[in-house]
This record gives structure tokens, C-alpha cells and sequence, in this order.
């Protein structure tokens, strides 16, 4: 059993910044990856950003690549999404996942490929 909390969503205007967190309780993880997802009203979640525990390797989308910035807290067992340079298409429910696999990733994963989820903060981003 993990718990995962997101926090740090919020009303931005475009070109602004956010930094989302996201902590982990209850089982944690000493290997294996933290993701992060996208859900806009009336579409499907999409992959964000992936980060590995151990060596701190992330991968992207390319729609946030440049924008966004994953960062990991060992021991604290948190990690973080920098949003930068938001975009009114940036607007969506942000959810944090954890996955216990430890190999990198080489292509946007799916939602399958994790095995805890937090309930996702809103971001919203104004034009």
C-alpha cells in the first residue's frame, strides 16, 4: 500500500509557473519510478513525466519537454514538477503515479505501466 498526495495546483496565467509536489507515504519506494499525468476535461490522461528513484534519469513528453522540469527528494520521498512557460493547453488535473519499474523509459508510458495513482491536483492556466 503507497499513498500518494499531490499538492501545489492552482490558477496561473499563460506564461506563468507552477510547482507541483507530490508525497509519498506508506510503502515507499528505494528504486523505481515516479510519474507524473494530464487529464483535461473530456479527454484521456496522457503521460507527463517519468523520473527514476534511484539515478534520477526523467524522461518527457515532447508536448512539455524544454517546459517542465522533474525533480526527485530521496529523503523525503517526494518529487516535483516545475511547470514553466504555461500554456492554456497545460490545463488539466495533474496526477502523480508510481510505478516499481527501474529501467528508463525510451517512449511516453501508459497508464498500465504504473501501480499507484494520487487524486491529481487542478491546474488551470488563463490566456
Amino acid at each position: 500500500q503507497v499513498q500518494l498526495v499531490e499538492s501545489g495546483g492552482g490558477l496561473v496565467q499563460a506564461g506563468g509557473s507552477l510547482r507541483l509536489s507530490c508525497a509519498a507515504s506508506g510503502r515507499t519506494f528505494s528504486s523505481g519510478t515516479m510519474g507524473w499525468f494530464r487529464q483535461a476535461p473530456g479527454k484521456e490522461r496522457e503521460f507527463v513525466a517519468a523520473i527514476s528513484w534511484s539515478g534520477g534519469s526523467t524522461y518527457y513528453a515532447d508536448s512539455v519537454k524544454g517546459r517542465f522540469t522533474f525533480s526527485r527528494d530521496n529523503a523525503k520521498n517526494t518529487v516535483y514538477l516545475h511547470l514553466n512557460s504555461l500554456k492554456p493547453e497545460d490545463t488539466a488535473v495533474y496526477y502523480c503515479a508510481a510505478s516499481y519499474y527501474s529501467g528508463g523509459y525510451y517512449s511516453s508510458p501508459g497508464e498500465y505501466e504504473f501501480d499507484y495513482w494520487g487524486r491529481g491536483t487542478q491546474v488551470t492556466v488563463s490566456s
